[in-house]
Order: C-alpha cells, then sequence, then structure tokens
C-alpha cells in the first residue's frame, strides 16, 4: 500500500514522499524496522527502481519512507547545499519516526549514491539515530578522482553497515572500497553487483533487467536486517 504525504523541514518549507506500507492492518501486525529511503543526485523519490527496491521490502514487513530533496522538489538540477541536504534528511527522519501506522521499532537509513551519503554523514555526526546505514553505490569518490575519497566522517560511524557496489562503478573503485572497509570501526558487509555500474545496471548482454536486479538487492537488504536481529 502506498501513501503519498508533505513532510515539513523547519524554517525552509516541505518535500513530498510516499509510503510503502506492507499489506494488512498495521495495528495487528508486529512492529517492524523501518526504512527511509532518499535518492541519488540526478533522480528522484519515484525514480523506478527505487520504487521496486521500497515495494520489495515492504512486502517483506518493512514500512519505507522514500522523499524528494528540495532541489528535486523544485524541478532544479543542482543539489542543495550539504545544510538543506541534511535538513530533509532530518525531517523525513522525524515524520517517519512519529507516524502511528508504522509500529516502528527501529529505524534503519538507506540511500543511493548521495542521499546515503548524506545519511551517513549525518549518522557520523550524531545528528541521525538509526539501527543501521544500507549504501546503494557509495559515492567514495568523483568519477575519475579515486585520490579525492569521501572517507573520513566513516570512521566515526559504530552502528552496522551495508554497502552494495557494483564492479564497474565509476566513483567506487572497489580495491579503495575494501581499504577504507578494512579500516572502520562499525561491523559491515560488501555486497558486490558483478557488471553493475553505479545503479547497478548490468550489460545488455546479461540479459538481466534493473527490476530484477533490485529485487534481489531488496531480498539482499531483508536477509541482513533479519541478521542483525533487535
Amino acid at each position: 500500500m502506498e501513501k503519498k504525504l508533505w513532510i515539513d523541514v523547519e524554517g525552509a518549507g516541505r518535500v513530498s514522499g510516499s509510503l510503502s506500507l506492507p499489506d494488512g492492518k498495521r495495528e495487528s501486525m508486529p512492529w517492524a524496522t523501518g526504512i527511509i529511503l532518499a535518492h541519488g543526485a540526478g533522480g528522484h523519490m519515484d525514480n523506478p527502481d527505487l520504487v521496486q527496491f521500497a515495494r520489495d521490502l515492504s512486502e517483506a514487513g518493512h514500512p519505507v519512507l522514500r522523499f524528494n530533496f528540495f532541489y528535486t522538489e523544485s524541478g532544479r538540477k543542482a543539489p542543495d547545499r550539504p545544510p538543506l541536504l541534511g535538513a530533509a534528511w532530518e525531517a523525513a527522519h522525524r515524520a517517519f519516526a512519529a507516524r502511528e501506522d508504522c509500529r516502528l521499532d527501529s529505524i534503519v537509513a538507506a540511500g543511493k549514491s548521495m542521499g546515503g551519503r548524506i545519511a551517513s554523514e549525518l549518522v557520523a555526526a550524531g545528528r541521525l539515530s538509526v539501527k543501521a546505514l544500507v549504501f546503494l553505490g557509495y559515492p567514495l569518490h568523483p568519477a575519475g578522482r579515486p585520490e579525492r575519497l569521501r572517507d573520513a566522517h566513516l570512521y566515526h560511524i559504530r552502528v552496522p553497515l551495508l554497502f552494495f557496489a557494483g564492479t564497474r562503478d565509476p566513483l567506487c573503485n572497489l580495491d579503495l572500497l575494501r581499504g577504507v572497509l578494512g579500516r572502520l570501526e562499525a561491523p559491515f558487509t560488501l555486497d558486490v553487483v558483478e557488471g553493475g555500474d553505479h545503479s547497478f545496471h548490468l550489460p545488455r548482454s546479461a540479459g538481466t533487467p534493473s527490476a530484477e536486479v533490485y529485487r534481489r538487492l531488496a531480498e539482499r537488504t531483508g536477509s541482513w536486517l533479519a541478521g542483525l536481529g533487535g
């Protein structure tokens, strides 16, 4: 079940969101781990891959909240400044935690590329309280600039981390990522998508549609969350 909603960001306005709820009456269902899913720099909350990922997780029993950042809401292409990106994330977290129809026992922050990076920066700074973080393609460095690592804040995180990474991702050299992961204090899992680019799209010769790839990512995320326990 999908519910459209508005998320108020204090002092800045509001952005739209979409809530994917498991089937059935939530009051009769057990408490669940909810997931907030943020889009990447060039995307939006209704990106088909993210919608697929959210729906599959909701079918597995996880309420999922997707939301837009302000620049996406207004139709602009250039991302907002970091403070405004962070404010939208924090507002989405507050709105999700306050919903009585979700029966949340904990919240996981997930995001495609920039959306996941901003969440991790907030967690590292103590501004976002979550059970775990899920990265759908972490942007470890700009394309063609592997020396400019975006890793400093990751070493301050203590919650479990799940990294999905494609072998053809120009924004995340796998050897560099493995080096970063080896220095983390937090427990982590790396799930490599063979042949995947930054959005986990496979070469046409693979014959695997994007929807199927994201179904697999959702299944792996659900299994990983189940393994975390309470």
